[in-house]
């Protein structure tokens, strides 16, 4: 979840939020001084009285029985419990423990409940989530778990407000609370539903695609904007490499008729958001490829990075009469189970399939009721929720969302409020249903084969996700997991008129005839967002796909050999091979090396004809690429487009790569011949690019690496709110390889070369030995900047390494020893 690294990015524009994170600046200031003075009278004051107590005993009003919590040298806690109702219960409490300051901001901001405690620089953030009503979904969603899974999340609240309630009562609650002035309020089970809700928003961007082509054919037209429709590449690798006789042909990529024309240009600056792909990757492989003769499975998953984790490791192990478990993996602070990772028997990860199950309508509103919009010749009442935001210091702000047939107009939240549409924009949308994500990830907790855990994949709605399984039986498997919505007309590619009954959703893709493969006979699948399967498939899935670069290079290296171990398996999540680079860079030297040079550019050119398309930190090479990469497309786009809408651009990946590749065989298209053609904007681009390279690092070529610009170091929302709170906060920033193209997937703000998404969670588990698998969560598992596991994993990560997992009862009982005691 990026929502707590984005909470302070775009509120910071105005001078009334500048003047109170200033003030926030000062209060940090006074703070940080008592933290230097208690550290230097030797001891940590009230900022060491938050660090959970981890060994001993404590009681637990609520448990039914002594429960032990072991913490491993990584702050791994292990959880021995002899009922599902005290395993869950204490799985809440020691999240709390850890984690309690991030789970509640992450709530409040899913629920746009900022404000409340951050003043009005975020009322703006919390109308457009409150306006997404991901909170009313979660409310819905509650019901509709069953009472087994209702229990659970009601089991994990009572165990987080059982550790709220002894901190609060001894003044052990995070230093984040002390500075904001606010205490927490109780978990319920909808807190934890709305996390879930949460990340199928953090990971179901589609909904900016469709205005920024919608404003691109206003601006262009429609044969400019065509050009730049998403594509795939013939030649791109897919997930399953074949998929039965289609019995409808795909849709072709289409248009609403001209008079549907709205101005929408308001929802330029539409910053929050979130990317469709921010580049995830897991495989699986068969024993027939592995040197021990049973399934390796690597994940991945690419998120917005920040300080706390957005992961948290737990391994649960339930003793009962009755019932048994015993996983070990991550889930998002705030909500049971383990989403991602394995049991004695089974292992799973996931990568965001990327489905377009967002839809845009454009709605006609009534000229004399602002709450009535057309639909089939007649006007319809809408609902409207009146919905005031409680501002700290500032009293109560009064908010509306109002919802049509499709869904909440999203038009009147984005953007500045003096240019928002004076038209409706609704969003509907496949998080706002009833669904039971959470359920799912319970049940695949206790599967213990692949039909199990495909019966539990049946629950898992929102988002959608690519499931790769593997299983000490030998079997491996595929499935795309959660509801994609049939059209009953249109692709989803761009706002749709909302009057007529033409574009509604018919229905969802049925969970049989989801994209599937169970034991392939290459002996591995992979994904990295790439497109899941060929053209024949009988359902439309998206048009809008990842680069295939990440997948084609792990298929390239799982087709190199037989024999793989864990550590190939870790070699290969750090991989920083550039295959963007290794097919562009033919078509791009040429007219380069023709062109009259200064010294300092011919040393450029040099440097990429003798590189080895790796992204590594120590190359200067991968600079010069990349910054001529981002010059090259702006200069392609940026003049015709203009500032705002190339900064809202989608589909930029491909359709460049194909652009030029097309080009390069004698097709150029407008956007091309409009820059000069690609001989002239090849050359005139590398040129911007040593030029801007100099000026971020000096003439001294040889002086040149990608690491000095290309950075990582996770912050936290406070640390990036008040630079005094950043020296306590924030870990150190550190060289980092890779780029959003390699294996190793490292995203990066191309303002700052900061890392913005990267794989906080890395895991590779061996099904021939379960103690033989390894992992990491960056930069560590605790949320207390004092305690040892803040920032422990960082180091290990950027040398992309992974450390063994603690699974084994013998090795995690080492550790610290903690009773919770009814």
């Amino acid at each position: 979840m990026a929502i707590l690294s984005r909470v302070n990015s775009r509120p910071l524009k105005g001078s009334r939020t500048r003047r109170r994170w200033g003030r926030l600046g000062y209060v940090a200031l006074g703070i940080l001084v008592l933290l230097l003075l208690a550290l230097c009278g030797g001891s940590y004051g009230y900022a060491r009285l938050s660090l959970p107590q981890v060994s001993g005993q404590l009681k637990a009003p609520g448990l039914q029985a002594t429960v032990t919590v072991y913490r491993d040298e990584w702050g791994v806690p292990h959880i021995e419990a002899q009922n599902s109702h005290d395993l869950f219960f204490t799985q809440g409490y020691v999240t709390a423990q850890d984690r309690l300051w991030e789970m509640d901001l992450t709530r409040r901001a899913a629920s746009g409940r900022l404000s409340e405690v951050m003043g009005a620089g975020l009322v703006s953030t919390d109308k457009f989530f409150r306006t997404l009503m991901l909170r009313q979904a979660a409310e819905k969603s509650v019901p509709a778990y069953s009472p087994d899974a209702r229990a659970a999340l009601e089991d994990y609240a009572q165990g987080v407000n059982a550790y709220i309630q002894a901190a609060g009562g001894f003044g052990k609650l995070p230093v984040e609370f002390k500075i904001l002035g606010y205490t927490p309020e109780p978990w319920t089970s909808v807190d934890s539903a709305v996390i879930g809700k949460y990340m199928a928003y953090d990971l179901g961007g589609n909904m900016s695609g469709e205005v920024y082509r919608y404003l691109l054919r206003q601006k262009v037209g429609d044969v400019l904007a065509t050009q730049l429709w998403p594509a795939y590449p013939k030649d791109g690798v897919t997930i399953i490499h074949s998929a039965a006789a289609a019995t409808t042909a795909p849709q072709a990529a289409m248009l609403p008729p001209d008079d549907t024309h709205i101005d929408l240009s308001g929802l330029l600056s539409a910053a929050v958001f979130p990317d469709q792909f921010v580049g995830s990757n897991n495989w699986v492989v068969s024993g027939a490829l592995t040197k021990s003769g049973k399934p390796l499975l690597a994940n991945d998953p690419h998120l917005g990075i920040r300080t706390p984790a957005i992961w948290y490791q737990t391994h649960l192990i339930l003793n009962g009469d009755r019932e048994k478990m015993n996983v070990i993996g991550v889930m998002f602070p705030g909500a049971p189970g383990v989403v991602i990772g394995h049991n004695e028997k089974v292992a799973w990860g996931v990568t965001n399939t990327g489905p377009d199950v967002q839809d845009l309508y454009l709605e006609r509103r009534n000229p004399d009721n602002p709450y009535q919009f057309l639909y089939q010749d007649k006007w319809e009442d809408a609902k409207v929720i009146k919905d005031p935001i409680r501002v700290k210091g500032a009293g109560n702000i009064p908010f509306e969302v109002v919802v049509t047939r499709h869904g909440p107009i999203v038009s009147e939240v984005t953007g500045p409020e003096k240019e928002r549409p004076k038209d409706a924009l609704a969003l509907r949308w496949t998080a706002h249903l009833a669904t039971t994500e959470l359920e799912a990830v319970l049940a695949f907790d206790k599967a213990q084969n692949w039909a199990e855990f495909r019966k539990a994949l049946q629950l898992f709605n929102v988002p959608t996700q690519n499931f790769v399984f593997a299983a000490a039986d030998g079997t491996i498997a595929y499935h795309a997991g959660g509801l994609v919505p049939i059209r009953a007309h249109g692709d989803g590619l761009v706002p749709v008129p909302g009057w007529t009954d033409t574009y509604e959703w018919k229905d969802y893709i049925p969970f049989d005839k989801m994209p599937e493969v169970v034991n392939p006979k290459d002996g591995y699948i992979a994904t990295a967002n790439n497109k899941v399967v060929a053209d024949d498939y009988p359902y439309f899935l998206t048009a809008a796909w990842a680069q295939p670069y990440r997948a084609t290079r792990i298929t390239e290296v799982l087709k190199s050999k037989t024999g793989f171990t864990v550590d190939d398996m870790q070699r290969l999540q750090a991989d920083y091979t550039n295959l963007q680079a290794r097919t562009l860079l033919p078509i791009l030297l040429p007219p380069v090396g023709k062109a009259s040079l200064s010294d300092a550019e011919k040393a450029a050119f040099g440097l990429l004809q003798n590189w080895d398309f790796a992204d590594a930190a120590d190359q200067a090479a991968p600079l010069v690429y990349q910054l001529w990469w981002r010059n090259l497309t702006k200069q392609l786009y940026q003049p015709k487009m203009g500032d705002d809408l190339y900064g809202l651009m989608a589909d930029t990946g491909n359709v460049t790569d194909m652009i030029i590749r097309n080009a390069a065989q004698g097709q150029a298209n407008d956007w091309v011949a409009a820059a000069g053609g690609l001989e002239q904007l090849a050359v005139r681009s590398f040129q911007a690019a040593v030029a801007e390279g100099q000026k971020l690092q000096g003439n001294d070529l040889a002086k040149w690496s990608w690491g000095e610009y290309h950075r990582m170091g996770p912050a936290h929302p406070l640390g990036s709110a008040a630079k005094p709170l950043a020296w306590v906060f924030n870990p150190k920033t550190y060289p980092i390889g890779g780029s959003s193209v390699t294996v190793g997937a490292m995203s990066y703000n191309a303002k700052t070369g900061l890392v913005s998404s990267a794989a906080p969670w890395r895991q590779v588990v061996d099904m021939s030995d379960i103690d033989n698998s390894r992992d990491i969560v960056t930069p560590g598992q605790s949320g207390h900047f004092l305690s040892e596991w803040y920032s422990s994993q960082e180091l290990m990560h950027r040398n992309g390494e992974l450390h063994p997992q603690v699974f084994n009862s013998a090795a995690y009982r080492k550790g610290t020893r903690l009773e919770l005691q009814p």
